[in-house]
């Protein structure tokens, strides 16, 4: 530890300013400079970045100001009085982020290997709070070893003031975590709380119990990255939304997804000058999508020929990956946009599409993000596993998030949408402001074959000829039931569109549903599936 750290104040010169001045200098170098060299490195040989490496890449340059560095832990025993290091193994601050205000925390595992005492908690619970009045986001970037063993219980009730400002936050200020080293144990719920988890691949981990509990417990080998790795949590249980190879690139994509946020949900999120014509045709679909239903293609390249210069920013990409769900621009303005991914899967809902769609619509309803929903679906993806892991709890999710949501909402059939899988994807029935359709589009209880075969049944098997009876029988249902405007005749789609003219009838729906209004009936909140 740093020598300036541990020694006490001077009281040899109350009469000058100037030395007092320059004592605080001297303080304010060792909070500064924290550990020391060696720890640094240390740090640096792990792949890691410190915490005050991590805040300049974050925020703005030259725009960041500490809160409470001088703080110190005032516990004792078990050599705790004779360690008293600043800031307590925690910086926190505020800066600005593409000019707008955001708050943080980041652990200091150089420091009691970032573990959370009194001190380093009541520090977050501060910058936490200050987010929360000032109405700005908070970012979490984590690197602690859990709660501080010497400390005893202290230390966990520390982590329940932090998930109780987690809750009373949710859906008020964007919170976000940054998963940059160990989190283990109950500091992950914390992260489990926040809106958006970010993990870097190889030096980042996350679990409740790590891998020696869960061999002891079940027997079973394996490694802390095969635990709870930024894959393992991207690609498997969907604890993370965004996964990287660096910290750098982690924390770009942080600065990035912040400048598609508002800052609190009071406000809109920020536009930008709109520099992509809005009346520009999309001919380029005619070829992308193919009219057969049951042909994939990559609804990505879909969102890229529609939104604002082909970018949008992917959730969850690697999770559920037969639904998409992306932040874009429309017009220079945010949209959120949910989409089938026919490319996987079909396109199916299942358990894990459901949860991811359902929290991102609860997410881009929270903070006043309009939602696209691009349809293309052949319904819920059959199979015991689906029907006993709770598919219709799960299913239920996200029709409870889309009748919920009071955001301007615009539905796009691109082509099937069968069944209560229709109803789900934010179908006129369920409230969509507005219901497209393209001139492809199918929408019934079932695909023309699955219907013949029901409503016919006895007729073809009855049939001299059951094949060429099943064809007739399904021409007809396709005919009379599937034809694309038989839901635009009845009201269920508002209009059936040119492919070629989506972007520019998305953005005029958008322009004509600004200043939407839709309270919902008082309540202490809703019970939605779990």
């Amino acid at each position: 530890m740093s020598t300036v750290e541990e020694r006490p104040l001077s009281t040899a010169h109350f009469s000058s300013l100037s030395a007092r001045t320059a004592e605080l200098a001297q303080v304010r170098e060792a909070v500064r400079l924290g550990p020391g060299e060696a720890a640094t490195a240390a740090q640096h040989a792990k792949g890691k970045l410190t915490a005050r490496e991590r805040l300049a890449l974050l925020f703005d340059e030259g725009e960041y100001t500490e809160v409470e560095g001088m703080r110190r832990h005032r516990a004792t025993g078990f050599g705790l009085e004779t360690k008293r290091p600043y800031t307590d193994g925690v910086v926190t601050g505020w800066g600005t982020v593409h000019g707008r205000t955001v708050f943080a925390y980041a652990h200091d595992f150089r420091i009691f290997g970032g573990a959370l005492g009194e001190a380093h908690a009541e520090k977050i619970h501060k910058i936490m709070d200050l987010a929360e009045k000032a109405g700005a986001p908070i970012v979490g970037l984590c690197d602690g070893a859990g709660a501080r063993i010497q400390e005893g219980v202290t230390a966990l009730a520390g982590y329940g003031g932090i998930f109780q400002r987690n809750v009373r936050n949710s859906g008020v200020i964007p919170q976000i975590s940054v998963i940059l080293g160990p989190c283990a144990g109950g500091a992950a719920y914390s992260p489990a709380l926040t809106d958006f988890v970010f993990m870097v691949r190889g030096t980042s981990q996350m679990f409740i119990t790590g891998p020696d509990v869960v061999q002891a417990v079940t027997g079973e080998q394996i490694t802390q990255d095969a635990l709870g790795g930024a894959d393992a949590h991207s690609t498997l249980s969907g604890v993370a939304h965004f996964a990287y190879d660096d910290e750098r690139a982690c924390l770009e994509d942080v600065r990035h997804l912040l400048g598609l946020l508002p800052a609190n949900n009071r406000e809109r999120p920020p536009a930008e000058p709109a520099d992509d014509p809005a009346d520009r045709t999309n001919e380029a679909l005619y070829d992308l999508v193919p009219a057969e239903p049951g042909r994939a293609y990559d609804m990505k390249q879909v969102i890229g020929e529609i939104v604002d210069h082909g970018e949008y920013f992917e959730v969850h990409e690697t999770w559920a990956t037969n639904i998409i769900c992306a932040f874009a621009r429309l017009d220079g303005d945010v949209v959120g946009i949910v989409a089938n991914q026919p490319a996987a899967l079909a396109g199916v809902l299942d358990i894990e599409a459901s949860e991811k769609a359902a929290r991102f619509v609860q997410t881009c309803d929270a903070f006043n993000i309009p939602l696209i929903t691009l349809v293309d679906v052949p319904g819920f993806l059959p199979g015991v596993d689906q029907e006993h892991g709770g598919i219709i709890r799960h299913g239920a999710k996200l029709l409870y998030a889309y009748c919920n949501a009071t955001v301007p909402r615009i539905s796009l059939t691109l082509r099937k949408a069968y069944g209560g899988a229709y109803i789900v994807m934010d179908s006129r029935s369920i409230g969509t402001d507005l219901a497209l359709a393209w001139p492809t589009n199918e929408i019934a209880v079932m695909g023309a074959e699955g219907a013949a075969g029901v409503v016919f049944r006895k007729e073809i098997a009855a049939s001299d000829d059951p094949e060429a009876t099943r064809r007739a029988r399904i021409e007809e249902y396709r005919t009379r039931l599937m034809h694309p405007y038989y839901a635009a005749e009845r009201g269920l789609v508002d209009d059936v569109i040119d492919p070629a003219e989506t972007r520019s009838r998305l953005i005029g729906a958008l322009a004509m549903l600004r200043h939407k209004h839709a309270p919902l009936p008082t309540r202490k909140h809703g019970n939605q599936p779990q």
